[in-house]
């Protein structure tokens, strides 16, 4: 072993773990520290056995041990965990040297942390990792940000250890200063939510309305998973259908259908109120999740409330199927392009120079999102950097058209058979929306400057002017202040 490790890591959970070996596989030297002193013991004697990796039992003697300037990665709980470990290891570090988050953490958290941790004389990195315990320790996606300086001491463990595309292209960049690295990252598992949730859309609709069994749809999402569809989730879902426990019985149709969130996705919908993005079909993800969890209400319920009986499908089954896979990429893609809208309004708010097509490259190897057509958006960005939202790219916009049609079907059909699909739903109802040159929000600042003289601007007036109009004979001509939210 080398005196000096390259790298420490604190916090031997399943991610840290998988990390560390990871690294040290690439060639690196890892010296790590959990606070139950006992896991490193374990993980020395058992998994990193006979590698390169040091075992400490003290912040103190993890500093000791690593070649300046010293990289601490610390992989532990979001929130108060990160900010108890940063103080303890201000005190035992040195100028220049860097602390690195790994954690699913807030981004202002991480914007707050740079510059409390750079007034110190150190740097920072908040990493968004993405890719589950087997990218982290096969390849994951990482999306850091923080300061700048840190990058390149950081950059060839980060590229070393991340996944690649077919072309050697690491799956890893830097993103941008203060919090943009966990941004992207929560912007990812937004867009994650939204994918799991219109997959979970179309599972349904196959059961319910096509009378499908669960080898049927595993072959179906494996001759998806060759196409435009190809990806991650996808794939597992191929999977996953097909399972069988001991008994020989499908382990999917014993799973309690109330879902969990560790809140990111509620984080990106959040955001995209502050930013005034209408990130609609991510919304409506979450929301569904949180329904979802509503399952002692919804069985009474079901008890109570009438809706239409499912009618299985009478007519042309595979002409169905191809309408619901076409839907499903075309949902995909609104989910991807609010997503962007997402970030371009975040890297104008927060001064943030985010490398579009470099994001979607990041995302295409390691990470839970990664799915073939995210190739289509780096392309679509390297042919117009400043492409407004990426339905308007030639590729995208082509797709959507010949996609539409069955995607109207497919919503029409769980509709009047009564079949929940709101992601498939808000999604084209974005698309219309968007698409619209005219919509009725008219009529709303009519009603706004009715009620509370909220003003208007006018079809044949400049923008910027406002007007107000008298709409009672007894308002008088006072007005309320505008803003835009």
């Amino acid at each position: 072993m080398k005196a000096k490790s390259d790298i420490g890591l604190v916090g031997l959970a399943v991610m840290g773990e998988n990390l560390v070996l990871n690294m040290e596989s690439k060639g690196f030297q890892v010296s790590v520290f959990n606070r139950t002193t006992a896991k490193v013991d374990n993980f020395i004697n058992g998994r990193g056995a006979g590698k390169n990796i040091i075992g400490t039992h003290s912040l103190e003697e993890l500093v000791e041990s690593l070649e300046s300037p010293r990289k601490v990665f610390l992989m532990v709980k979001a929130g108060q965990a990160v900010d108890d470990f940063i103080e303890k290891l201000i005190p035992l570090l040195s100028p220049g040297d860097i602390i690195i988050d790994g954690g699913n953490t807030h981004f202002p958290d991480t914007a707050r942390r740079t510059a409390y941790v750079e007034s110190k004389g150190l740097l920072y990195i908040g990493t968004g990792v993405s890719g589950g315990e087997e990218g982290a320790l096969k390849g994951p996606s990482m999306m850091p940000g923080g300061s700048p300086a840190a990058w390149p001491y950081v950059k060839p463990i980060f590229q070393g250890i991340c996944a690649k595309v077919e072309d050697g292209s690491p799956c890893c960049d830097w993103v941008g200063e203060n919090g943009a690295g966990h941004f992207v990252k929560m912007v990812h598992n937004g867009i994650e939510y939204g994918d799991i949730q219109l997959i979970c859309e179309c599972y349904q609709i196959m059961k319910d309305y096509l009378g499908m069994t669960n080898e049927e749809m595993h072959e179906t999402f494996a001759e998806w998973n060759k196409g435009d569809l190809d990806s991650y989730l996808v794939e597992i879902t191929r999977d996953i259908l097909a399972k069988k426990d001991e008994d020989g019985k499908y382990v999917l149709d014993y799973i309690l259908d109330t879902a969990g969130q560790k809140g990111t996705g509620k984080w990106t919908a959040i955001s995209a109120l502050d930013q005034g993005v209408p990130l609609t079909l991510i919304g409506e993800s979450v929301f569904a999740r949180c329904l979802s969890a509503q399952k002692e209400e919804r069985v009474a319920a079901s008890k109570v409330l009438v809706g239409p009986a499912v009618e299985k499908i009478t007519g042309d089954r595979a002409a169905f199927l191809e309408d619901l896979r076409k839907a499903l990429f075309a949902a995909k893609v609104v989910s991807y392009a609010q997503g962007y809208a997402l970030m371009k309004a975040a890297a104008k708010e927060y001064g943030w120079n985010l490398n579009y097509g470099g994001i979607a490259l990041m995302w295409r190897g390691g990470c839970i999102i990664r799915s073939v057509f995210l190739g289509k958006i780096k392309a679509a960005f390297d042919a117009n950097p400043e492409l407004a939202n990426i339905l308007l790219d030639p590729y995208f916009s082509a797709k959507m058209e010949e996609s539409q049609a069955g995607w109207r079907r497919v919503v029409a059909q769980a509709i009047m058979n009564g079949i929940p699909a709101p992601c498939l739903i808000a999604g084209l109802e974005y698309y219309d929306g968007y698409r619209c040159d005219r919509l009725p929000a008219n009529l709303l600042q009519a009603q706004r400057d009715f009620f509370g003289a909220h003003t208007y601007e006018r079809t044949d007036r400049p923008r910027g002017e406002f007007f107000h109009t008298n709409w009672t004979g007894h308002g008088g001509d006072t007005v309320a202040g505008t803003y835009i939210a």
